[in-house]
């Protein structure tokens, strides 16, 4: 008897993962039969379709995330104007088909464009096609595409006046949708801040459907996705930003330092320095191959770098051979190619370095001591394994920022830790061994960088650090919060407020969205 009634159970539940798949199944049917009233067809994938994979992989950046296990989408939309995305998110309202945003596809854990959750039915939005550049150059502002790359803009910039600059990230193919939405940290913060902080105006569509753009949205909003990462909120499709001046001649120089020749001492010394430099001057140490590399943009001419470094750090032994005088626009090709005698041209190329990757990252608010550093290069960096160490200095005008301003609460910290892991070999010994040394560093560092909590920019996406769980059917504060408050401090509250106002359904989620607030979380704080 009892043998018959676990038959009995089983069946019963075969019956309704089997009628769960079937309803899935027709939910995504009826979505893609939505989008065909609205959409162009050939701007819509599926997996059936033969240019699916080639859409998936264009803008796929850390192979990891779409090896065998993780969730592919059940559709990709390739839009193309923004009545597109409203559509998209129309229909995957109406037939339950949740909706994920791609720029540039520089998503550390690649959730814009795939799933860790086995059988979960979602779409993407491309958002490649969406790349227009218009420049006011009177008004020294752009409205640019959240599919163009920051590459493209930095061009885009240079092409209508040589002293438009732009603060953003290092790698030109990162996509600037996601880059602004997250915080958008480069080497002109400390003169200029984050981009977020440049952001003066954006168009995007909400859980709705609707077009709102700043006055539309309302400040609150518009405070949430400069740096809260907009695609828990809605999907922005473009974005007004300030360009800021930069000199028509810039100072770059890079500087290697082994062990025996006082690697270790010049990082130390470099705690000190590089957060009081002046604003003008952005130095950034990168260790790799056991070496230690000394990066510099100066936003002025070789003489008074080299006066400046000798005033700052005559340890590095900084001399004017080492200066290469260029255009900002050069500079931003150097940063990334290590390498100005490239054409300009190259910034346009959106074809990114398909690797493995894995990231994990940090705030240092007090000097790590040099014995720290010692054992740090003892213990893990002369493994064959290691990672790039890069350490990126704070201050300046960074300092001067509420932590409140915008989402990003990381401004009075003196300098960013990432440890940045890629490889090219696939295979589980291979990831096991690079995992093992990501978070065998990050465990040591752990009494010496941020606490209470571990403080992480929200653009180095890192998914150990919790995942999202659903409480009834939107996202649980209180397991978001575990995460949430690494990437956003006190800001985190608030950010879940405005979700809980904007998208109450939590529409817009994966696995590390903004929740909703809770209601009695909301009238506590009151």
């Amino acid at each position: 008897m009892a043998r018959t009634t676990i038959i009995s159970h089983l069946l019963i539940a075969l019956c309704i993962l089997s009628s769960a798949r079937a309803s899935a199944s027709n939910d995504v049917d009826a979505f893609i039969g939505c989008l065909s009233k609205a959409i162009p067809c050939h701007l819509v994938k599926t997996p059936g379709t033969n240019s699916y994979s080639k859409l998936l992989m264009s803008s796929v950046q850390n192979l990891r995330a779409i090896m065998p296990g993780t969730t592919r989408p059940a559709a990709i939309v390739a839009a193309t104007d923004p009545a597109h995305v409203q559509a998209t998110v129309v229909c995957g309202r109406r037939h339950s088909v949740r909706i994920r945003t791609r720029s540039g596809g520089h998503d550390y854990e690649g959730l814009s464009y795939a799933s860790i959750h086995p059988g979960e039915h979602f779409a993407v939005l491309d958002l490649a096609k969406l790349r227009t550049i218009n420049i006011d150059a009177t008004r020294s502002e752009a409205w640019v595409g959240s599919g163009a790359t920051i590459g493209e803009l930095y061009y885009a910039a240079a092409a209508a006046n040589q002293t438009f600059g732009f603060p953003a990230g290092n790698c030109p193919t990162l996509g600037v949708g996601g880059h602004l939405s997250g915080g958008g940290f480069g080497g002109l913060a400390r003169k200029y801040g984050l981009s977020a902080d440049n952001v003066l105006d954006a168009v995007m569509v909400d859980a709705e459907g609707r077009l709102l753009n700043r006055s539309t949205m309302g400040e609150d909003l518009f405070w949430a996705i400069r740096g809260g990462g907009g695609e828990s909120f809605g999907i922005i499709v473009s974005w007004k930003v300030r360009f800021v001046f930069v000199p028509e001649t810039v100072t770059i120089f890079s500087i290697s330092r082994s062990r025996n020749q006082s690697a270790i001492d010049l990082i130390n010394k470099w705690q000190l320095v590089a957060p009081v430099l002046p604003r003008d001057l952005y130095l950034r140490v990168v260790v790799q191959n056991q070496q230690a590399a000394f990066i510099a943009l100066f936003l002025g001419q070789c003489g008074r770098l080299v006066d400046t470094m000798r005033r700052y750090f005559p340890d590095l032994g900084m001399t004017e051979q080492d200066c290469q005088e260029m255009s900002w626009v050069k500079s931003t090709i150097f940063g990334y190619f290590k390498t100005a005698n490239l054409p300009t041209e190259v910034l346009l190329n959106r074809t990114g370095t398909n690797y493995f990757l894995k990231v994990k990252s940090d705030h240092v608010r007090q000097l790590i001591p040099r014995q720290a550093w010692e054992n740090i290069w003892d213990k893990w960096l002369e493994k064959p394994e290691a990672a790039r160490v890069m350490l990126d200095p704070y201050g300046g005008f960074m300092g001067t920022i509420s932590p409140s301003e915008t989402p990003f609460p990381h401004r009075n910290y003196i300098y960013q830790l990432e440890l940045f892991s890629s490889w090219f070999e696939n295979g589980t010994e291979t990831l096991e061994k690079r995992l093992s040394w990501l978070r065998g560093v990050h465990e040591d560092l752990t009494p010496y960088v941020s606490k209470n909590p571990r403080a992480v920019y929200a653009n180095y996406r890192d998914i150990d650090l919790g995942t999202n769980e659903l409480e009834g059917n939107v996202t649980s504060y209180e397991k978001a919060r575990v995460w949430g408050e690494k990437y956003f401090k006190g800001n985190f509250e608030r950010l879940a407020s405005v979700k809980s106002k904007v998208d109450p359904e939590d529409f817009f989620r994966n696995e590390q969205s903004i929740p909703p607030l809770p209601a009695e979380k909301a009238l506590s704080s009151m």
